[in-house]
């Protein structure tokens, strides 16, 4: 797994480095850059291995591995902020509010967001127009008030919520805010290859809540040295989680049986999806 992830980032990192080549020194290009560096490009791999499912070079689908990043980053930043989750470390490194200042964080949030749209419009990342405006539209719709934001909006008003949330709440909540891009990333190369995205689309949905229920896990038994970022905060603040919903050890033989759901949902594939079961084990015994 970790050869497969070494090699998606080296991908991702070439074509960042092309775009960024003519930019220039001020904080938010700088950000820019500073804001896509780490991270485990989970998302980017997902693209990468959908697309080889239908055909599509990695020369091709790398820039739609590259537009998710972009749009994963922006939300981290943004999410990062005193106004939202408040927090100093992303990454093993300084949130880039703290590097810099919050009015730097927001507009590298939204240069990212933009971004990430500008790499869906190019025509490397697909000779068919309007396939480019299909990969547009259903990640606007992902990262947007019907997925993402709504997720993260759904997670504020919880933490005043009167009641706490139960488990259908929070894994509605979840499937917006971390769901819906990691949806979005595997279903990619089959709108990339003119294909059905149903049978990766149960396949993302399972790997997504899954990922969610480990980083659950991860902020009660992670080690912050590991995980880049701090852990502990949820159960501070009394936030309603799988664990604290589930326990520690439901929680996991949950995640787990949601992995297993996400290979049978790839069967068609056959062994070509070998790398897409592999990313899914991996997303449950992950430190990060």
């Amino acid at each position: 797994m970790q050869t497969e992830l070494d090699r998606c980032r080296h991908l991702v990192q070439t074509c960042f480095a092309e775009v960024f080549a003519p930019l220039g020194q001020s904080p938010v290009e700088l950000g820019l850059q500073y804001a896509l560096s780490g991270g485990k490009r989970l998302r980017a791999l997902l693209v990468l291995e959908s697309a080889a499912l239908h055909d599509i070079e990695p020369t091709q689908s790398v820039w739609s591995a590259a537009a998710i990043e972009a749009m994963h980053a922006y939300s981290l930043v943004h999410d990062d902020l005193p106004c939202m989750d408040d927090d100093d470390l992303r990454r093993g490194q300084p949130t880039v509010h703290k590097k810099w200042d919050e009015a730097t964080a927001v507009l590298v949030g939204d240069a990212l967001q933009t971004l990430s749209f500008e790499l869906l419009s190019r025509a490397e990342t697909s000779p068919s127009s309007q396939i480019r405006i299909d990969l547009i539209a259903s990640l606007a719709r992902a990262s947007g008030a019907q997925g993402m934001v709504l997720g993260q909006a759904q997670d504020i008003a919880a933490e005043t919520a009167l009641t706490p949330l139960d488990l259908a709440a929070i894994t509605e909540l979840q499937a917006n805010k971390t769901g819906a891009l990691i949806e979005w990333s595997a279903t990619a190369g089959a709108i990339l290859g003119g294909a059905d995205p149903q049978p990766l689309a149960r396949y993302a949905r399972a790997l997504g809540l899954a990922f969610q229920i480990q980083d659950d896990v991860l902020d009660v038994i992670g080690d912050s040295g590991k995980t880049g970022k701090a852990v502990g905060k949820d159960q501070d603040a009394g936030k309603a989680t799988f664990v604290s919903l589930l326990g520690l050890e439901a929680a996991q033989k949950r995640a787990a049986s949601l992995v297993d759901e996400a290979c049978e949902a790839i069967g068609p594939y056959g062994i070509r999806a070998e790398t897409l079961r592999a990313t899914a084990r991996f997303v449950i015994s992950r430190e990060t």
